[in-house]
């Protein structure tokens, strides 16, 4: 897989710094039972990298000393991490608000039958990846049969409670575009997704949540070998709109990679771009004693990715 970053370490984009700490992102691990065409962690079944609970209870008493409010869980699979339910028992032990960025064919492979009824029993958000909600690009995209696995688990999270008015459980979805292109608006393509998965096949969510494509691991290969690559960085340069710098996630979260290496996101993890761009390579470890906050972030061309258009963060639109 081609390396990305000298096509994109040297940037104009402007100089951004950490205000606060609300979330900690924890990657638990690269491994994932599907390789999708846009995936920027390059995640799939043969990644054998997972965080272990060592660090794992690091990142809890990090979150601790900073009053986080929120982990975010993502991979690859996070389930797929043999640690995954006892950390988020202790995090919601600790009154922490838990996100799992949940592939939903997860739930349709043998032994993880358990996963829905786990997360609606500690009312864990559900962020759920659905690129479309047609089933040619969802299986264009992710392979044969991933639409309709999907489908199931979603359904099946419906018949938990989540994504119902009042349950308390929220079911939020992420589109990806197919292909090196900008997102359409959010508010009216949830609209189309909220009719046409209804209509279809009787699904409810609460929020839809669209993020652009990242010029960088699988995806920015991609873009690479087809010549693609220079005609989407300008693509989103054209786009970019400097009233979007105001939300942009790093400014509030920081990215835990499997080993506890810390990082301003998960695009900078992915790009082996430490918090800050410190040639110390700073660990969840730094962050146990009097250590400050580091305010600095690390930038480089991606982060066009999360300014242009409406902008982009793992939270969807930045703006209307």
């Amino acid at each position: 897989m081609r390396d990305t970053w000298p096509l994109l370490k040297d940037t104009d984009f402007p100089a951004i710094r950490r205000d606060r700490l609300d979330t900690l992102q924890m990657n638990l691990g690269y491994l994932c039972n599907i390789a999708c065409l846009h995936c920027h962690v390059g995640a799939g079944p043969t990644r054998k990298e997972l965080m272990d609970r060592p660090t794992m209870e690091t990142a809890l008493a990090v979150a601790e000393r900073f009053a986080v409010r929120s982990l975010d869980l993502t991979g690859g699979s996070p389930e797929m991490n043999p640690d995954f339910r006892w950390l988020v028992e202790q995090a919601r032990g600790r009154g922490m608000h838990v996100m799992d960025r949940l592939n939903p064919t997860i739930m349709e492979e043998p032994g993880y039958e358990w996963v829905g009824e786990f997360l609606a029993q500690h009312r864990i958000e559900v962020i759920a990846s659905l690129p479309c909600y047609s089933q040619e690009n969802v299986d264009a995209q992710r392979g044969n049969g991933v639409f309709e696995s999907s489908i199931k688990a979603l359904q099946t999270l419906n018949r938990l409670g989540y994504g119902e008015p009042d349950s308390g459980l929220e079911l939020n979805l992420v589109y990806n575009p197919l292909g090196p292109s900008l997102p359409p608006p959010q508010a009216a393509l949830q609209d189309d997704y909220k009719r046409l998965l209804g209509e279809n096949f009787g699904i409810r969510f609460n929020q839809l949540f669209t993020i652009t494509n990242m010029p960088i691991k699988r995806f920015g290969a991609i873009l690479a070998a087809r010549g693609e690559f220079e005609e989407y960085m300008q693509l989103l340069k054209d786009a970019y709109r400097p009233e979007n710098l105001k939300a942009v996630m790093c400014r509030s979260l920081i990215s835990v990679d499997y080993r506890g290496y810390l990082y301003d996101c998960d695009f900078n993890q992915m790009l082996d771009l430490p918090i800050g761009a410190d040639e110390h390579r700073p660990h969840l470890n730094d962050l146990l004693g009097d250590t400050p906050l580091p305010e600095r972030i690390a930038i480089g061309n991606h982060c066009y990715g999360c300014t242009a258009g409406q902008g982009s963060s793992c939270g969807g639109a930045l703006s209307d």
